[in-house]
């Protein structure tokens, strides 16, 4: 990669950063985001849920990775507040690259995300969540995370790129809102309906929240961090071709 297009990912990103920052009820919302789903679901949902274990330690990777897709929703509208308002033309008339362009969002997103996920472990933190990983699981589980908001951010962005406002971007999203709840992340895939159990078994969620929770709380994992890497590496893969193809197609001139 040259020193100009990394240039323009960093000056783009920041870019990104401050405009995020500028929005109060974004940023209220970020912070406010993780503390209220972590007390939700532990106090108001888990005396009813029996996971083997205190139901804080089963649902902080699940908490983690709903914050990731409730975060998606703001890299999508302002992927589509950049088009609709022209700046996408601007930076074009400038030779700065529809990849430099989308990267930026990327870059926010993570920094948004891994703040928020700090935040989640804060809070599970104080409500009891005790994990036994090593220096080197930490560094295992920390990876798949930020492997997992790279995968989401880039479709994301894509989705953006399709919506045809920023109104209608974040409902685009809607579905990477769903899965979490379609999956391990907050009960037992066991005490689903048959028919639903395939589904969550085998959608990228689950095995992304099973290497998190057997890594932070030092039990086996098996395959679930393959399947995982091979999940995000894929989704990210055919994201970036499809946000190319609709970043050419929408400054075309």
């Amino acid at each position: 990669m040259s020193s100009t297009a990394i240039t323009q990912w960093t000056v783009l990103g920041g870019r990104c950063l401050r405009l995020g920052r500028r929005n109060v009820e974004a940023l209220i919302m970020s912070i406010a985001l993780p503390v209220m789903l972590m007390v939700v679901f532990v106090y108001l949902f888990g005396g009813a849920i029996r996971t083997g274990t205190e139901y804080v330690t089963y649902v902080v990777p699940g908490v983690m990775l709903l914050c990731v897709s409730f975060g998606s929703a703001m890299t999508a509208v302002s992927v589509a507040n950049d088009l609709q308002g022209g700046i996408v033309d601007r930076l074009r008339s400038l030779d700065v690259g529809g990849a430099a362009v989308l990267s930026g969002h990327v870059v926010a997103s993570l920094a948004r995300n891994v703040v928020s996920s700090a935040l989640v472990l804060g809070v599970a933190f104080a409500l009891g969540f005790r994990p036994h990983a090593d220096l080197g699981q930490w560094l295992a589980a920390l990876g798949i995370l930020l492997l997992t908001i790279a995968a989401v951010s880039w479709l994301s962005a894509c989705m953006g790129l399709l919506a045809g406002s920023p109104e209608s971007a974040s409902g685009y999203t809607f579905g990477i809102t769903f899965l979490p709840y379609a999956s391990s992340a907050f009960v037992p895939i066991g005490t689903m309906p048959s028919w639903l159990r395939g589904f969550a078994g085998n959608q990228p969620v689950t095995p992304i929240t099973e290497s998190l929770r057997g890594l932070l709380l030092d039990q086996p994992v098996g395959d679930a961090p393959w399947r995982a890497v091979a999940w995000c590496v894929g989704i990210m893969l055919v994201a970036m071709a499809g946000a190319a193809l609709l970043f050419r197609g929408k400054t075309r001139t």
